[in-house]
């Protein structure tokens, strides 16, 4: 009898509401932070190479900058020079790291043929660029503060404007994060990668202010760095550190907002596509 009523309710309930799909709502909020958390922890678990290794590069620059320049001062400034130099490698450290975790775990996720881990879930393309950029930020800003910590003994670090010295970095680790899973998406192995690597995120930073001060160029390379937006970047948080600039501030900031969204924007795009992910 028992047996026959449960039958009996089973049979009753509607098809639908017995295959009803779970309801995530406007947001799948578990998916998004599992693949957070994923992706964070893919980064925590090689840290010697992910977080050390960066840091350590950071460090020997200013070693070797401080030791040749150290008496000097910073481009037309009585800043030491070392100083300036420090946020230009705080911030090559942030770019680059935000940028490899991106880019490297899709070309993985590819080349393994794993994609399947994130692109199968019910997560949106809105989700998994969110995830996918929050986990390279947080790689980045790590990285960076790691090394801005690790520069006391070379610099005063201490933030002028604590405003420009959290926006930039922050501004930087997003737009870097979205080129990477641009790049990623559209690489189809390690070696494509390491073309936009060394053609691409290496010129950038190298010809961005990095190591000197624009305004220490002659012409026309003066005006030719300024079509760096790479440039906006450093010399921003530059201004945030030692409270100088190169470049009206407020313009700069709106200039890699604006920047940040386009390429947020265009990483979207690819995911919503499927380009170069789905069959």
């Amino acid at each position: 009898m028992d047996t026959q009523t449960v039958s009996e309710q089973v049979v009753a309930q509607p098809v639908r509401a017995r295959f009803e799909a779970r309801r995530y709502g406007a947001v799948n909020w578990l998916g998004l932070q599992t693949l957070v958390t994923r992706e964070i922890m893919r980064f925590m678990k090689v840290s010697a190479q992910t977080l050390i290794a960066p840091l350590m590069q950071t460090l020997l620059f200013l070693a070797i900058f401080s030791l040749a320049w150290g008496a000097r001062p910073w481009g037309a400034t009585n800043i030491p020079f070392v100083s300036g130099l420090t946020a230009g490698l705080v911030m090559m450290a942030v770019i680059s790291n935000a940028f490899m975790n991106t880019s490297s775990s899709l070309v993985i996720a590819k080349v393994q043929g794993n994609a399947v881990d994130f692109l199968m879930p019910p997560l949106s393309a809105t989700e998994l660029t969110i995830a996918f950029i929050t986990g390279a930020v947080a790689r980045g800003l790590i990285v960076g503060l790691a090394s801005l910590l690790a520069a006391t003994f070379f610099a005063r670090v201490a933030p002028v404007h604590l405003a420009a010295a959290m926006y930039f970095p922050l501004a930087a680790a997003v737009s870097f994060a979205a080129i990477g899973l641009i790049g990623g998406i559209w690489a189809d192995k390690f070696d494509n990668l390491a073309a936009v690597t060394n053609f691409v995120i290496t010129p950038l930073t190298f010809l961005s202010g990095t190591f000197y001060s624009i305004d220490a160029l002659p012409e026309p390379w003066s005006t030719v760095g300024h079509w760096n937006p790479v440039f906006y970047l450093i010399d921003g948080f530059r201004f945030g550190m030692i409270g100088h600039a190169d470049f009206p501030v407020w313009q700069g900031a709106a200039i890699v907002g604006v920047i940040a969204a386009g390429l947020c924007a265009a990483a979207w795009l690819m995911l919503k596509s499927g380009y170069k992910l789905r069959a």
